[in-house]
């Protein structure tokens, strides 16, 4: 039984639409012998006559019907498998689920998502806020491919990756006694009405745990459970704090003043995942892309230069 090519289907079609050899090779956009010669040897191979030739065109045969039948169905196959793969590539009727610690989403997602937009235009993405005690099963039960988390997520069936790591930086109200610093030190920090996340929970437990390093007391006049209340409280006067930079990552903070710490601190960033689960190109490309905001807002760290 003789098969056709993927080649051969083309030229025959191209044949049948355009009615001669020279508009079937200007269609392909390749040499009217060439054509001649394939067009020649297929009906050879196959011992049918697929064109009558009527007044210099090239008239589908009767008796080849089916296989004309046949070749349109193979050519809307493979267009509709282009089509296809044009819409993954743009990440139509596809969904990137994932989620992110309140910190990295606040403003480091946001950046991420832009650039996965840029790549996948129609993708559609579905960001969750977990908490580091819900990651794990929202990991196990496959609700999103990752996490991105300020802490790894302790767990034997997740796998964590660090992707950044940053510094603790110190954030007061403008027009407060230390906002015209370019550093400050722990002690003077803590000297200050703190507000801060309770040492219990892990993100709150990296907060405090340069103070512990320096050997002084930590005490809060007030606690926010995530960074965005924290950073709000001191926005309105309420104290002073201690936070990541990946949460005050914006360039712009009215009613706020970022300031450096003198003493050496560091938080990571980690991506967290289902063990052995491979990840989808679209989270992959997600992954890169925080990686890439994280690595930028480090690079930035505009209250180095003083005041914002």
């Amino acid at each position: 039984m003789k098969e056709l090519t993927l080649r051969q289907i083309e030229v025959i079609r191209a044949v049948m639409l355009t009615g001669t050899v020279g508009g079937a090779a200007q269609m392909l956009g390749v040499s009217a012998p060439g054509v001649s010669r394939l067009l020649k040897h297929t009906e050879e191979s196959l011992r049918i006559r697929l064109f009558e030739r009527r007044a210099g065109r090239f008239v589908p045969a009767v008796e080849a019907g089916p296989v004309f039948d046949q070749i349109r169905a193979v050519h809307r196959g493979v267009e509709n498998l282009s089509l296809a793969l044009e819409s993954l590539g743009k990440g139509e009727d596809v969904r990137l689920a994932f989620a992110s610690a309140a910190s990295v989403a606040q403003f480091i997602a946001a950046r991420a998502l832009r650039r996965v937009r840029g790549r996948y235009p129609d993708l559609f993405i579905d960001l969750n806020i977990l908490k580091i005690e819900e990651t794990a099963d929202y990991l196990l039960l496959e609700r999103g491919e990752f996490v991105i988390m300020s802490t790894p997520v302790d767990h034997a069936g997740v796998e964590n990756e660090r992707i950044a790591e940053g510094r603790l930086v110190a954030i007061v109200p403008d027009g407060h006694p230390l906002a015209a610093r370019r550093s400050v030190s722990l002690r003077d920090l803590a000297a200050e009405p703190m507000i801060g996340v309770d040492p219990e929970d892990p993100f709150g437990a990296i907060l405090k745990a340069p103070f512990d390093a320096a050997g002084l007391e930590l005490r809060h006049a007030m606690r926010g459970r995530f960074a965005q209340t924290v950073v709000s409280l001191v926005r309105h006067g309420l104290g002073v704090t201690v936070i990541d930079e990946f949460s005050v990552a914006e360039v712009y903070m009215p009613g706020l003043t970022r300031i450096a710490i003198e003493e050496e601190t560091r938080v990571s960033t980690w991506v967290a995942r289902k063990k052995g689960r491979v990840l989808s190109s679209f989270a992959e490309h997600a992954v890169a892309s925080f990686r890439r905001e994280l690595s930028d807002a480090t690079a930035a760290r505009p209250w180095e230069q003083g005041r914002n």
